[in-house]
């Protein structure tokens, strides 16, 4: 049996076909848009930010645009930011999570979760409609404990242990 040649696709044809290959690519794996926190480029960012899971829940860990930023799900489930502002004393909830402290702001529907007591903070936006907080803060635990703890939270129960004052 005789086989036609095979014929090359003329030059405009293939470079078309490889550029909307491109595009098809590209589009799949668009950067989330995340803001930088202001102390981003800390170098102590860098020991959490390797050691982030692959996926909290069944959210899978995605790209972002900015440094010592991260991002899982698609939509964006949780949204991570190293670098952020340290929290002061608050009377806002705090809460420890596997040795972690984290103190809890919530909104509607974002809460925000920043670590407390660890420099620089890292800061957690989610929606607890759409994801576990539980979830989220043991999945980040083990990264998040890669930055030293300098403070703690204190309870109620630790204030009524305090020494009374004269």
């Amino acid at each position: 049996m005789n086989f036609p040649s095979a014929q090359p696709f003329p030059p405009k044809i293939a470079a078309l076909a490889a550029a909307a290959s491109l595009l098809a690519l590209s589009a799949c794996s668009a950067a989330v848009d995340v803001k930088a926190a202001s102390d981003a480029a800390n170098p102590a960012c860098a020991p959490m930010m390797v050691a982030l899971p692959d996926a909290i829940g069944d959210a899978k860990l995605r790209k972002t645009n900015s440094q010592a930023t991260a991002a899982w799900g698609e939509p964006s489930q949780v949204v991570l930011r190293c670098g952020v502002n340290v929290p002061g004393p608050t009377t806002d909830r705090c809460v420890t999570v596997n040795d972690v402290d984290w103190v809890i702001k919530e909104g509607n529907p974002v809460w925000t979760l920043t670590t407390y007591g660890r420099e620089p903070a890292t800061e957690i936006l989610m929606d607890p409609n759409v994801i576990s907080s539980a979830t989220v803060l043991a999945d980040l635990a083990q990264a998040a404990g890669k930055i030293k703890a300098v403070r703690h939270c204190v309870g109620q129960e630790d204030l009524q242990n305090l020494p009374k004052s004269k």
